[in-house]
């Protein structure tokens, strides 16, 4: 719109006649005067009018909330004692002379500036009523940001942005795949690429040096706060002749910590980001992506219940506890509450030990030695105040539900801090890892990852137990609690890939079906790379204090994976089906 002048500016144009537009935030009649708040992307602007425009009064008196108008009008100081110090326009309004209607609004089904908000299935519903929240517009203004800083970084380090396939072959990346029917090759499908990972490692073999790209990833897999449902995205990159996965762990530190301090202007618990080996993460704190901000460690008491009487524990394969201070101000409804949260994790209840004036206090107490109680204390480190909660059973079940309640204590007691950020890498992964579901052997990451040891390392594991020894060259990046990346250095060797699919009960034939560019591709000098990946969403979602990773892209999809704006899923064409031969 030609010499449209924006609300920020238009203290600027004192005693000039300007044109202004946008849509109608609220609308005031002071008896004989109306006042309209006229709102752009850049905020508010009132204006004034006055029955003695009587064609734009007339008007004025018909506009509600959202309409969308255009005047002109002259720019005047307001008078002593009516500026508004909240926006940037506060001291000027626009006398207006003309008004113009360009589109009405009806009622709005919802709110969106309203202190109360509608519920999320009404907002993603109404979607673009949502989108003109102040909150919404910034995050929008947030990820572009995000976006150029991303951009500016890559270049500077000699990243080439490369944009890979969307309509790809199915490939096992530890989701389901998004399945797209082929018209043209009747019986046969593409599938939306889950991530880019066979075509980065190919433009690897191809000779490019770094390449990069923020890129749209595709997984069908249920949705929960921190996982966007069927699209996300995700910084990208590889780096060709690289065999050390810390040359990739420090070529992005920097961008990491420019988006935390600059970006969001949030505090770094550390400069120096900790390298956590995966064992050493599940054992510290139950989780591989454990939130430093706090401690609250699990403590291993195995040894002190050795020859323990208590039959709780006695048959207990593991027992660790975490100290939680100010624990003792926990009521028994709370403490039952968190008793739920472990049985729901797996645990048969939950056993806890309360010290006041001087006492432990607890249901199982009269059940345990003099010198176990001692014991107990002394290696917790718990004073006056704390509590204790255990957990016994085998180990990994003990790491998951102490990991889980050591989450939940912080929340309770507010020891997540919104404005530091605690970065740490998750290093020494697993290759293999058991699946409880299947009641096998599994890829850990995935299948494209190079292992410590090599094709030797393989040829030597000849039981499960010697193959989950294995560990892979994979790192993951943490953000107070929230894994933000995934990586490490590629397998370029045929003969590894073929081996490790071996020892899952793969032959070779499905290695070539499956991935048959890719091992073809890697028989014509491929060179040694790694690289790794970012998820943008979640990385917003932390550094915007967000609590659902939906509240960081325009349209998201429901908790249930429906988009109810444009009502998709929906039913196709039968036309289109027939042609597709379903």
């Amino acid at each position: 719109m030609k010499n449209r002048v924006l609300a920020k500016d238009t203290s600027s144009e004192i005693g000039k006649v300007i044109t202004v537009a946008g849509w109608v935030h609220a609308r005031r009649d002071h008896g004989g005067l109306i006042f309209i708040d006229l709102r752009d992307h850049t905020g508010l602007v009132q204006l004034v009018v006055n029955p003695d425009q009587s064609k734009a009064f007339a008007l004025a008196e018909t506009v509600r909330d959202e309409f969308v108008v255009r005047v002109t009008g002259l720019v005047a100081e307001r008078g002593d004692g009516l500026e508004n110090p909240n926006i940037a326009s506060g001291n000027v309004e626009v006398v207006v002379d003309e008004l113009e209607i360009l589109n009405r609004a009806e009622t709005l089904p919802i709110q969106p500036f309203s202190d109360n908000q509608a519920n999320e299935e009404l907002r993603l519903k109404y979607r673009f009523l949502d989108l003109r929240r102040d909150k919404m517009q910034l995050m929008l203004k947030k990820r572009a940001e995000m976006y150029r800083l991303i951009h500016q970084y890559m270049d500077d380090r000699q990243f080439i942005e490369v944009q890979t396939p969307i309509l790809a072959n199915s490939s096992p990346e530890g989701a389901r795949d998004f399945i797209i029917p082929s018209r043209l090759h009747e019986g046969k499908y593409y599938a939306l690429p889950q991530a880019p990972q066979q075509f980065k490692q190919l433009l690897m073999v191809g000779g490019v040096s770094r390449y990069y790209q923020l890129a749209a990833c595709f997984r069908d897999e249920d949705p929960r706060a921190d996982r966007l449902y069927g699209e996300f995205y995700q910084l990208d990159l590889e780096m060709s002749f690289t065999e050390d996965s810390e040359e990739v762990r420090q070529e992005v530190e920097p961008l990491i910590k420019q988006l935390v301090t600059e970006f969001a202007g949030k505090k770094l618990l550390s400069e120096e980001i900790p390298r956590i080996s995966y064992r050493e993460a599940m054992e510290k704190y139950g989780s591989d992506k454990p939130d430093l901000r706090f401690g609250m460690e699990l403590i291993e008491l195995t040894d002190v219940f050795a020859n323990t009487e208590f039959g709780v524990f006695k048959n207990a394969e593991c027992i660790k506890a975490i100290c939680v201070k100010d624990g003792a101000s926990l009521s028994r409804k709370q403490i039952d509450q968190f008793t739920n949260i472990a049985k729901n994790e797996g645990a048969g209840g939950l056993a806890y030990i309360i010290y006041e004036n001087g006492e432990a206090k607890s249901p199982i107490a009269k059940f345990m030695s003099a010198d176990e109680l001692s014991q107990i204390q002394q290696k917790m480190g718990a004073q006056d105040g704390d509590a204790i909660f255990f957990g016994a059973d085998v180990r990994a079940t003990v790491n998951k539900v102490l990991g889980r309640l050591r989450s939940e204590f912080a929340n309770h007691f507010k020891l997540k801090d919104p404005d530091v950020v605690a970065l740490a890498w998750t290093v020494d992964f697993p290759f293999y890892e058991w699946d409880d579901h299947g009641k096998k052997l599994d890829f850990g990451h995935n299948p494209f990852g190079m292992l410590k040891g090599g094709l030797t390392a393989l040829e030597s594991a000849q039981t499960d137990e010697e193959k989950l020894q294995i560990l892979a060259e994979q790192f993951d990046m943490v953000m107070n609690g929230y894994e933000i990346c995934s990586g490490g250095v590629r397998n370029h060797s045929p003969e590894v890939l073929y081996k490790a699919f071996e020892l899952l009960g793969y032959s070779s034939d499905y290695v070539n079906e499956k991935f048959g560019a890719m091992v073809n591709a890697f028989k014509y000098g491929t060179p040694p790379h790694a690289g790794c990946a970012f998820g943008v969403d979640r990385i917003l979602m932390e550094l915007l204090n967000e609590n659902n990773i939906r509240e960081t892209i325009a349209f998201p999809k429901n908790g249930s994976g429906v988009d109810l704006m444009m009502d998709s899923p929906g039913a196709a064409d039968p036309k289109s089906l027939r042609e597709l031969g379903l």
